[in-house]
């Protein structure tokens, strides 16, 4: 605690942060990134600033803060949705991002801005970064925006995005090896014995059409060739998901498989499955993609391909506080896990 003779200005008196590295006895650097919850500060010297600064009464000025740094603390967190409008943050892999992305930014002293993305503009990437708004910025997903993001790289915004890497790819990602994770699911149901195989989901998306690669690639390796039939491009809302697979099963395709660019999309496949009189998985194996909560609790359990998201949302947190700070990034790959469960 302070020394004796240490006192805090009279009453009515504003604290500075000089007073309090006068009571704690260390510099005002020290005070200032302490106060920022920075790790570069040991913990145990953080908690004690702290505690001196909650009993003085110190309050930082946040203007004040930016102004000495010219960072705001501020990452900006985006959801670009121009594929997908109606989607909401509410959907289950996103809202386990968000949360875990607050917490590695806590951790690291930073607070985050959330921003969703509904429509293309011009400069879009660049207006999230506007002065005294935030310092970088971290994409959950590329939507259709590739060349948005790559113009923002060019420009120098400090940015990662979770994703996967493409051609001419100027800005860092990190994301989960998805023409594997589409591989391996689609193996898994090729040992089982099936062979008209079903993939739900959007190629046209980066992550999508990756998982969509490693399908057809395994088929390809079996002998078999992913029949355009069997592909649907389920959205990822659940009802717009359950619909397209109702309307595939009533169209009469035959189908002893699905592989399905996520859980929420694998579960209404096996919701619309079950009002059709079809049996997961004596009828049909479903495998999902994310391995979110639900998808162990839903019935049957899914099999399903993991992505690590807890890693994912510290190796984002990282590359983007490197970008802030002008060094050199790069991306980060995560290989995914096939959870085998009683769907498939």
């Amino acid at each position: 605690m302070s020394k004796p003779g240490d006192r805090p200005p009279h009453p009515g008196q504003r604290l500075q942060m000089a007073d309090i590295a006068k009571l704690a006895g260390v510099s005002e650097s020290t005070v200032s990134r302490a106060l920022a919850n920075s790790p570069l500060i040991a913990e145990s010297t953080r908690a004690r600033i702290q505690q001196l600064a909650e009993e003085a009464g110190y309050v930082v000025n946040p203007v004040a803060r930016s102004l000495r740094s010219r960072q705001t603390g501020v990452i900006t967190v985006a959801i670009p949705l121009v594929h997908e409008q109606d989607q909401q943050l509410s959907d289950p892999f996103m809202m386990s991002m968000i949360a875990l992305l607050a917490d590695a930014l806590s951790a690291r002293g930073y607070h985050m801005l959330l921003a969703k993305i509904a429509n293309h503009r011009d400069g879009w990437v660049r207006r999230l970064l506007q002065p005294g708004r935030s310092d970088g910025v971290i994409l959950i997903g590329q939507s259709l925006e590739h060349a948005a993001i790559n113009e923002a790289a060019r420009a120098g915004i400090p940015l990662v995005a979770w994703g996967s890497q493409l051609p001419a790819q100027r800005y860092p990602t990190v994301g989960t090896d998805n023409r594997l994770g589409g591989r391996i699911a689609t193996e898994h149901l090729l040992r089982h014995g099936r062979r008209r195989i079903a993939f739900l989901g959007d190629e046209r998306l980066p992550e999508i059409g990756h998982r969509h690669e490693g399908f057809r690639s395994a088929l390809q390796d079996a002998g078999l060739r992913a029949l355009p039939e069997l592909h649907v491009r389920s959205h990822f809302v659940a009802e717009e998901a359950y619909r397209s697979v109702r309307e595939l099963i009533e169209r009469g395709s035959e189908f002893d498989g699905v592989v399905a660019a996520s859980d929420l999309i694998a579960i209404s496949a096996i919701r619309a499955l079950a009002t059709s009189g079809r049996r997961v998985p004596q009828d049909v194996s479903v495998v999902g993609f994310d391995d979110i909560m639900l998808a162990e609790h839903s019935h049957p359990p899914l099999t399903t391909v993991r992505q690590e998201l807890a890693q994912g949302a510290q190796a984002l947190v990282e590359t983007v506080i490197a970008a802030v700070r002008g060094e050199d990034v790069d991306c980060t790959v995560l290989a995914p896990t096939l959870i085998v469960r009683a769907s498939a």
